[in-house]
Order: C-alpha cells, then structure tokens, then sequence
C-alpha cells in the first residue's frame, strides 16, 4: 500500500459527513434566526400557529406566547451569533477532516469529550432517548477517533519507526583528485 495515500476509513467519511450536515443546518438556522430579529415575534409565533392550524387560546400556546414576547431583537442576535460561531466551528472541523490533519482530529476528540459529561449530568436529571443516542454517538466518534488518530490523520512530526527516519543516510564518497601521471 502507498504510504503516502491515506487509507479508506468509511467510518471517518460518516463523521464527516454528520460535522459537515450539522455545521450547514447550524448556519442555516443561525441566518434565520438573525432574520428574526427586527420581526415582530408574537405576531410571526400567532400566524405558525395559524398556519398549521392550531389553537392560540391554549393554555400551553398561551404560555409559550408570554415566553415569545420577553425576547428583545438583541438576545435575538447574541443567538443568531453563538449558533452561526458554532457552525463555523463544526465546518472548520468537518473540512480538516476530509483532509485528514491531525488538528482536526484532536479538535473533534475534544469536543466529543467535551460533551460526554455534560450529556451524562443531564440523563442523571431527567431520561431523555434523545441525550442518550448524542452520548452513545459522541463516546462512539470520541473512541474511534482516538484510537485510530495514528492511523486516519496526517502527522507533521515523524513517528520514530517511519521509514524516512529509519533510512540509513548517505556518506559521501572520497573523490581522488590527485593528477594522472
């Protein structure tokens, strides 16, 4: 096999491919919701419930209505900013990973990592099928990346068993330039 050619790893590619899905969805929804931001809120939340034909006077709508009409245009955009911020981020992570830089990997190690705990704390509060599936994906993509970091990612130092380490370099070779006689 050519050293030098990466080896096919579906599993990486499906990785990949759920970075680069949720980093577009994310940015998707980060433009929507800063489009939100001058609308009037409780007005565009009675029309949805309208539209799919629900009805506003209950007392859970009613609710929910109260919830809609405290948000400001300026907590709209803090949203539309830290959900456009984390797409960048799973984008950014997505693409180092189709080319294979160790960075991304240890980016994508984090940030596994980084919400294992999180998501454990809240199954401990309230059971949601939901946090489970995330926790099992995210303990999944943690341990398969790790353990084959070596394998699937391009490293810029050289492992100490790399055949470029191991070779035997050249001696240069005495030239006689004594005159013939």
């Amino acid at each position: 096999m050519n050293p030098t050619c990466p080896q096919r790893a579906p599993t990486l590619y499906a990785i990949v491919g759920f970075k680069l899905l949720k980093g577009f969805l994310l940015l998707a929804l980060a433009l929507g919701v800063y489009r939100l931001a001058g609308d009037d809120l409780p007005a565009l939340y009675d029309q949805a419930l309208r539209l799919i034909r629900l009805d506003p006077e209950k007392e859970f709508f009613v609710q929910l209505a109260h919830k809609v009409s405290t948000i400001t245009p300026a907590n709209i955009r803090w949203v539309a900013v830290g959900t456009g911020l984390y797409s960048l981020f799973s984008l950014v992570e997505g693409f180092g990973l189709i080319l294979r830089v160790s960075w991304a990997g240890w980016l994508a190690i984090g940030e596994s990592l980084f919400f294992i705990p999180i998501e454990i704390q809240k199954l401990h509060h309230a059971y949601s099928t939901t946090v489970l599936i995330i926790l099992i994906l995210n303990i999944f993509i943690f341990c398969y990346l790790f353990r084959n970091r070596h394998r699937l990612f391009r490293h810029h130092l050289r492992h100490p068993r790399s055949p470029q380490t191991t070779a035997k370099p050249k001696v240069p070779v005495a030239v006689d330039t004594a005159p013939l006689a």
